[in-house]
C-alpha cells in the first residue's frame, strides 16, 4: 500500500517521531511517502495516511492544521491515523496513565475519521527554545530531556501495518 507519514514539528523532535513510523511502514512492505504538511498538495492518491503533529498549548501546528483544512475530505475518505506529542515531564508523561488529548486533537480526530489517536513524549531542551517557548514550559513545570519512547512507537506503527494488511501478522521471512 502507498502511505503518506506527513508530521509537523518545530524543533525536530515529533519530525522523529514521524520518521520512525515511516520506517516500520517500509520494513512492513509499504511503499511510505514522507512530506511535510505544508508540501502535501492532494492525498487521494494514497491508500492510508499518518498525521503526526507537536502540540504546544493545546495547538496542534498550523501546518497540520493547514493541510486538514485543505484535505479534509480526502483524509475522511481514506485510513487516517493521527499521532501528538508534546507531553514531557511528571505533568505529561505517557508512560502509566494515558495522556488526556487536548481537545482540538479529538475536533480533528473526528473532521478527519482518524483510526486512531496516539500520544507520544515529546523532547525538551530549553536551550533552543525562544522567549515565549521558555515562559510556557515554566508554567507548566515541564521537564527538561527527551521523553519519548520510540518502542511505544514502533509498537504503533506496527499495529498500523497490521491493521492495513487486514488484520493479519506480517509473513515470517525464510
Amino acid at each position: 500500500m502507498r502511505i503518506l507519514v506527513t508530521t509537523a514539528s518545530r524543533h525536530g523532535s515529533t519530525q522523529e517521531i514521524g520518521e520512525a513510523v515511516a520506517d516500520v511502514l517500509a520494513a512492513e512492505g509499504h511503499e511510505v511517502d514522507r512530506t511535510d504538511p505544508e508540501d502535501v498538495t492532494a492525498v487521494d492518491h494514497y491508500d492510508a495516511v499518518v498525521l503526526g503533529s507537536a502540540v504546544y498549548a493545546g495547538r496542534l501546528a498550523i501546518t497540520l492544521r493547514d493541510l486538514i483544512e485543505r484535505q479534509g475530505g480526502q483524509l475522511a475518505a481514506r485510513p487516517v491515523w493521527l499521532f501528538w506529542s508534546g507531553p514531557v515531564g511528571h505533568r505529561g508523561r505517557v508512560t502509566g496513565e494515558a495522556a488526556v488529548p487536548p481537545d482540538e486533537v479529538e475536533v480533528v480526530a473526528r473532521r478527519i475519521d482518524a483510526r486512531e489517536v496516539a500520544c507520544f513524549g515529546g523532547q525538551l531542551r530549553r536551550s533552543e527554545l525562544g522567549l515565549a517557548e521558555r515562559a510556557l514550559v515554566a508554567m507548566i513545570d515541564a521537564e527538561d530531556g527527551d521523553h519519548r519512547d520510540f518502542e511505544a512507537v514502533a509498537d504503533w506503527a506496527r499495529s498500523i501495518a497490521v491493521s492495513l494488511r487486514g488484520g493479519r501478522p506480517r509473513p515470517a521471512v525464510p
